[in-house]
């Protein structure tokens, strides 16, 4: 999971990543990410390279978004 972790912060320092994180619901806790890439190949590489998602202790799922508005967090 260190990798993981790893993985998503150099992830999100390159830009790939506008957020990420646990959600802690209910029925269990899961990871959330959300991409700013060119399409689903890329988005399905993201994924592809979690080296969480390659030693086979995690899975992703692709869900296309499509923005209606966002707003950055204020300094």
């Amino acid at each position: 999971m260190e990798a993981h972790s790893r993985y998503f912060v150099e992830q999100f320092r390159a830009g790939r990543l506008l957020l990420y994180g646990p959600v802690m619901a209910k029925s269990g806790a899961f990871g959330l990410a959300v991409l700013e890439v060119d399409g689903e190949a890329e988005a399905r590489r993201f994924g592809e390279g979690d080296p969480s998602v390659i030693a086979g202790m995690n899975r992703f799922e692709i869900c296309p978004m499509r923005v209606s508005a966002a707003r950055a967090k204020e300094p």
